[in-house]
């Protein structure tokens, strides 16, 4: 390894995780407003402050007002297993999985709700035909696939004229690609992806057939509290103006309103998705000059601007191990190990809360790296 030359300059913030990921360029502790800490939640502060944190997320993302935002608990898996478990049941459902979390909600809709979905699949860095897709079912889907690096290239392939209720997991997507909301009826996110915000709460938006839904269907299987949207056989539309479910941290919402009014500041979703494209293409050129790197997707038209997953030549689990724990220790690059489940390679986080000046520092690294365990 002492033939191998260190590269001289390092990423500035070597943060490439996919989750949590960087915190906003500029971002400390201390910008935090901390007004509404130590009150309740249910006061005018609190419930100001989580109005304002639903409507910057509103105007960020160019929600229009036919769709509700809410604030609920236990991150984007919170917010999709909310959605499965009180709109589904009415419908045949069809589940759509080419990555580990896709495949969670297969095992959700099968073997927790026992629905028999009709399950269409394909391998890591493949997407499936979406032509399969019956829309007469509800059909549940990643809108990007964070542990794959393969997303859905728009929503062409969703029928304007649906039956069924269209759920997209959107948590690596919101923020960083245009999204048709005309043609999402259930989509929800966590802060701690591209917003770079804290874990712990997820964001369920509902659109009006997806409240037709909720007030036209009772599940056979009883809710726990925390999943409740309905009361009265109305929608709980409280939950969609800061009244959350349950308490929530407000420390992580005045968080996720640093980098919401951070994304405002650059033009909103533009200025966001300027952020992830550029770091998107940096990365495309650093693989693009190394034969012994590749991307797992291989189609460009479906592959993720956000969690970029690589493979590297010759490598198994271990290499991985290695590879990422070198640079770590170099403070080069943090959490750029694939996902458990995938195979075994490199992912690297191109979302807007990262600096593309750190993506192209990067480059030298991972050949350091390489050449290193190869020496």
């Amino acid at each position: 390894m002492s033939e191998v030359t260190t590269p001289q300059v390092r990423p500035t913030r070597p943060y490439f995780s996919s989750g949590p990921c960087a915190k906003p360029p500029g971002w400390d502790a201390s910008k935090i407003a901390t007004e509404s800490l130590g009150r309740s939640h249910r006061a005018k502060i609190g419930k100001t402050r989580l109005q304002y944190c639903i409507d910057l997320m509103r105007e960020m993302l160019q929600l229009p007002d036919t769709h509700c935002i809410g604030i609920v608990p236990g991150s984007d898996t919170g917010a999709f297993e909310m959605a499965m478990w009180t709109m589904l049941g009415a419908r045949p459902v069809t589940t759509l999985a080419w990555e580990s979390f896709g495949e969670g909600w297969v095992t959700d809709a099968a073997k927790q709700l026992k629905l028999d979905p009709t399950v269409i699949r394909a391998d890591y860095g493949q997407l499936p035909d979406l032509g399969q897709v019956d829309w007469s079912n509800d059909v549940l889907f990643t809108w990007n696939g964070t542990t794959s690096g393969v997303r859905v290239p728009n929503g062409d392939w969703i029928a304007a004229d649906r039956e069924g209720l269209s759920f997209a997991d959107a948590t690596s997507a919101v923020f960083a690609y245009d999204l048709p909301w005309d043609k999402i009826d259930v989509a929800t996110f966590s802060w701690q992806k591209v917003l770079g915000g804290e874990g712990g709460h997820g964001v369920l938006i509902l659109g009006p057939r997806a409240v037709e839904r909720l007030e036209s269907h009772t599940p056979a299987w009883p809710l726990p509290k925390v999943f409740r949207l309905v009361s009265k056989g109305a929608l709980a539309e409280g939950v969609f103006k800061g009244e959350t479910i349950n308490t929530p941290s407000m420390l992580a919402v005045e968080d996720a309103i640093f980098a919401l009014e951070w994304a405002k500041s650059l033009g909103g979703l533009d200025g966001l998705k300027a952020r992830s494209d550029a770091n998107a293409a940096a990365l495309d050129k650093i693989v693009a000059e190394r034969e012994w790197l590749s991307h797992l997707a291989a189609d460009p038209a479906s592959r993720s601007k956000t969690s970029v997953c690589l493979s590297v030549a010759g490598a198994d689990a271990d290499f991985i191990k290695k590879f990422a724990g070198l640079l770590e220790k170099e403070g080069a690059a943090f959490d750029i190990a694939g996902y458990r489940d995938a195979p075994p390679g490199l992912r690297i986080w191109c979302g807007a809360t990262v600096d593309t000046a750190d993506i192209e520092a990067l480059g030298p690294w991972l050949d350091w790296a390489y050449a290193s365990l190869n020496a």
